[in-house]
């Protein structure tokens, strides 16, 4: 997955808008709330996971993610995205979308989806 698909994806998720930060980070976010962040060049995305998740994916393939600097212990985690197919991003940044959207949009998510 390319990080245009990467961001295209998360774009298509109910709420979700883009914003530059650092001149140079793109972060998608529900609100004020980010799920999702990285820069075009760098061929990684930072993304919020469920504990559980988070968990499962790093044990999975070490290589392709890993805790994410900084943030890893509030359930960020990086992706190499050269190294991924185009679902699992795809997964993931739903995940992180679910995760961090205020309760009543995540019910609205949900809905939208089973359509």
């Amino acid at each position: 997955m390319t990080f245009d698909q990467f961001l295209e994806t998360g774009l298509a998720l109910p709420s979700a808008t883009e914003r530059l930060t650092r001149e140079t980070e793109v972060t998608l976010r529900v609100g004020e709330k980010t799920f999702a962040m990285g820069t075009p060049d760098s061929g990684r995305v930072c993304a919020r996971a469920p504990e559980e998740e988070q968990a499962a994916l790093l044990s999975a393939d070490p290589d392709t993610c890993t805790v994410a600097p900084y943030v890893g212990r509030h359930g960020w985690l990086l992706v190499e995205l050269g190294r991924v197919g185009a679902d699992e991003p795809r997964e993931l940044v739903t995940e992180a979308r679910r995760s961090t959207a205020p309760e009543r949009p995540g019910r609205t998510f949900d809905a939208e989806r089973a359509t």
